[in-house]
């Protein structure tokens, strides 16, 4: 584990500011290559954006919940915070960042290797808007050698949001620009998947006999797959595709060291606020239809399949059986209703509760994660025959990303529908649930339409 040496504590200041395009924001860092990362809840109206680095802990293995929390905890025990903001959710000193799906340290090599493993970091700058109310808390510490010179902060910032605040009428004359020039968008082309069709289908028909054999329950199979472009592919427009076509979903991004992870995730691992937390179940999946009278028919379908259906109970029962021995109330909706997404619906179940004992939202992370949603189950049984016949490192995807607070509580999403893009290069991930009747070209299309959030976005086509 590497935790940044903190020679003197942690100084964070929070203030009101005027609300800015959390994208713009997101652009104006990067223009100016610095670290950023972007949270943004379209439908609520929410979001926060993290610049710089005041300090990070980044760590692995299967301790990687508790190490973060108790480094958090220990750099707050003796910092000095002030606040004339109003309370705004995310406001005041909050860790940006993600919990990966193994918890492996990635290969120099890997394309996750600026990622790290697990990897939370506590901006130097943090806005946090809701509707047209922001806050921006300035945090100070080992990152940048304890310098708390408050003029090359204010100036700091200052130039970021003069830039931010300046990119909409840049956006408009390059639209205009490429209106005139009947410019298209850099078109992807896959060069690689891992697997490759052959083995997936007879990774697929491995996993359905086990699972046919009760050897086990369920296991998600993940694709990765490489994308190329003829020029460099544009992060901030497939942002504002994502935040545009998914509102239900939470658009993220991630920028270290000119790579950038991004994507729109449905599905919310888990929320907390004191003792009260919610989380969704999220299995089953079926096209979107070509009209209203089609989308309602596959809709239907899929609420009556009984291979989905059985898929969507493992998750439920899951979070059910893991929750139940630490609340003290917890409410599983009667049965599974339709989350319709741009290319894709699936079966979802809300389920929230009370915590006998308040816990913060890391510690019942590490309890819950991998879910059967992203992993399978039994769980260790699951992610044995991933780790030996999958073929890749998933980092980031399928794990935990989110935002935490000075108060232990925050939120993580699963981190799907998303890919690493450095330049004309995309890599993006999609996973399909594998039971005992599963058809490797049917879960090969639903992959297909699973990547098509990203592909879209980064001007792949529908």
């Amino acid at each position: 584990m590497t935790v940044t040496e903190r020679p003197r504590p942690l100084v964070a200041r929070t203030l009101p500011v005027a609300a800015t395009d959390p994208i713009d924001l997101f652009a104006a860092a990067r223009s100016q290559h610095l670290e950023a990362a972007l949270w943004l809840e379209p439908d609520a109206d929410r979001s926060l954006v993290g610049i710089g680095r005041a300090w990070a802990i980044e760590t692995g293995g299967p301790d990687r919940f508790a190490r973060v929390d108790t480094a958090w905890r220990a750099l707050l025990a003796d910092a000095e915070l002030s606040s004339g903001a109003p309370a705004l959710p995310s406001a005041g000193p909050t860790l940006v960042g993600g919990l990966g799906f193994s918890g492996n340290e990635p290969a120099d090599d890997d394309p996750w290797a600026p990622f790290a493993a697990a990897s939370l970091v506590l901006p130097a700058f943090g806005v946090t808007r809701h509707g047209n109310s922001a806050a921006l808390t300035v945090s100070t510490g080992p990152e940048d050698g304890g310098d708390h010179d408050a003029g090359r902060l204010e100036q700091q910032w200052e130039a970021l949001a003069a830039s931010a605040m300046a990119l909409p009428a840049a956006r408009a004359a390059k639209a205009a620009a490429n209106a005139a020039a009947a410019a298209k968008p850099a078109t992807l082309r896959a060069v690689e998947s891992t697997p490759d069709r052959e083995t997936w289908d007879r990774t697929v028909t491995l996993f359905a006999d086990a699972v046919a054999r009760r050897r086990l329950d369920k296991v998600v199979l993940a694709r990765r797959v490489i994308f190329r472009a003829d020029a460099d592919l544009d992060v901030v427009a497939a942002l504002r595709h994502l935040a545009e076509t998914a509102p239900e979903s939470t658009t993220f991004a991630f920028t270290r060291d000119g790579v950038t992870f991004l994507g729109a995730t449905p599905e919310r691992f888990l929320r907390t606020t004191g003792r009260s937390f919610d989380t969704v179940a999220i299995a089953g999946s079926a096209p979107r239809g070509r009209d209203g009278d089609e989308d309602e028919l596959l809709a239907r379908a899929l609420l009556a399949s009984a291979k989905d259906r059985e898929e969507h109970a493992e998750v439920v029962a899951m979070l059910r059986d893991s929750l139940a021995p630490i609340v003290e109330s917890l409410t599983v909706a009667a049965g599974p209703a339709i989350l319709r997404l741009p290319h894709v619906q699936h079966l979802i179940t809300p389920i929230r509760g009370r915590l006998r004992q308040e816990a913060g939202l890391l510690a019942l992370a590490g309890r819950l994660h991998p879910t059967p949603a992203v992993g399978g189950a039994p769980r260790d049984a699951a992610l044995a025959l991933l780790a030996a016949h999958e073929g890749f490192e998933r980092g980031w995807y399928a794990g935990p990303v989110g935002w935490l607070g000075a108060d232990g509580d925050g939120e993580l999403m699963v981190a799907l529908r998303c890919g690493l893009v450095s330049g004309a290069e995309a890599t993006l991930f999609a996973g399909c649930g594998i039971v005992a009747d599963s058809d490797p070209a049917t879960e090969w299309e639903e992959s297909r339409l699973k990547l098509r959030t990203m592909t879209a976005a980064l001007g792949g086509g529908a």
